[in-house]
Order: C-alpha cells, then structure tokens, then sequence
C-alpha cells in the first residue's frame, strides 16, 4: 500500500479481479518498499513487468546486497550451513535464533537449568557473538525501527549487559551504540 498525496494503491488482487486484470498495479522503487520481504516483493516486480529478462530479475536492487552486513567493516558468515558462508540477513537471522534455541534446550550442553558446566560456557558466548550481529545489522540498516523497539523493550541494551557483566563478548565486539538518558553515548569499547 503506498501512502502519499495521491490515492492510495492496493498491491493486491482483491476478490472478483478478472484475469487479465491481475497484478496491473504500477511498478514501486524498491527503496519504497517497506515490508520485510521487499526484496521478494520486487523480484515478483520485475519477473511480471518482463519474465523473459533474467538478467533483470537476478540483479540485487542497488540499495540492497546479498550477504549480511552490520557496518561496511563486517560481513557476517552464517554458521548453520556445513561451509559457513554469507546469508541474507532474514535467513541469517532465522538460523542464528534456531540454532541458540537448539543449543540452549540441548540436554548435552545444558543438562541442569541451575548450573552451567564449565565446558558449556565457551558455547554461550559463540551464541551471544552471532545473536549480537542480528542486533548490530538492525541498528545499521534498520534505525528507525531499532530505535522505536528498543526504546520500548530496552531488549540490545538488555542483552549487551548480560554479555558485558558475564564477560561472554569482547567489548571490541560491541558496536552499537548504547542510549543513556537523554544523551546519546556509545558503549564503552
């Protein structure tokens, strides 16, 4: 749906659409689209404004790029494949919260939920890394929407504490930036 001064358009065939009607809304600039799955919302695009053009329809959007990046410093490597390689920040994501829940429900590592053992420490801390990167990626490439989630649930500042106060993650790893109060201060690194 687009909200601007001209009427709004429904990228959606609504019910009793005629065939040859469907999908004949106009094309929207990928840096328009606001949805999660932007990227697959602008493949669809361009596979009904030419399906025969590959080429078109294989090129990444120039504001997009295929790996996950938190800064143009970092590409991260996701760890759930055999190889670890880049993965787009959705599946990196999806993969690094399935593979912590995993983890921390195995009975091998964690059999006791009073005490950790010694040999299971160092795997909490390799989880901690890759669930900050998720955390990182959101500051960097989706500020607003970090900003207005973490400003009602506190959950980087949270979890940046943890890991600080239980020593799980290098302060050099820490890259987002921390609000204090009014003022803005980054984390100490």
């Amino acid at each position: 749906m687009k909200m601007a001064d001209g009427p709004t358009i429904l990228r959606r065939n609504r019910p009793g659409t005629k065939a040859e009607d469907f999908s004949r809304w106009p094309d929207e600039p990928f840096e328009e689209m606001d949805s999660t799955l932007a990227v697959q919302q602008y493949i669809q695009q361009m596979i009904r404004r030419d399906p025969s053009n590959i080429d078109l329809i294989l090129n990444m959007p120039e504001a997009n790029d295929e790996g996950m990046t938190a800064t143009e410093q970092w590409i991260f490597l996701c760890a759930a494949h055999k190889t670890p390689k880049e993965c787009p920040a959705i599946d990196y994501t999806r993969h690094t919260l399935d593979g912590a829940a995993c983890l921390l429900n195995s009975n091998k590592y964690f059999p006791s939920r009073i005490s950790i053992k010694e040999s299971s420490v160092a795997k909490l801390g390799s989880v901690c890394r890759r669930v900050y990167r998720i955390f990182s990626h959101a500051y960097f490439h989706h500020r607003t929407i970090f900003d207005e989630f973490e400003n009602e649930t506190f959950l980087c500042r949270r979890f940046t504490s943890f890991v600080t106060k239980y020593n799980l993650m290098s302060k050099d790893n820490l890259i987002v930036p921390i609000m204090e109060g009014d003022g803005a201060t980054e984390s100490e690194a």
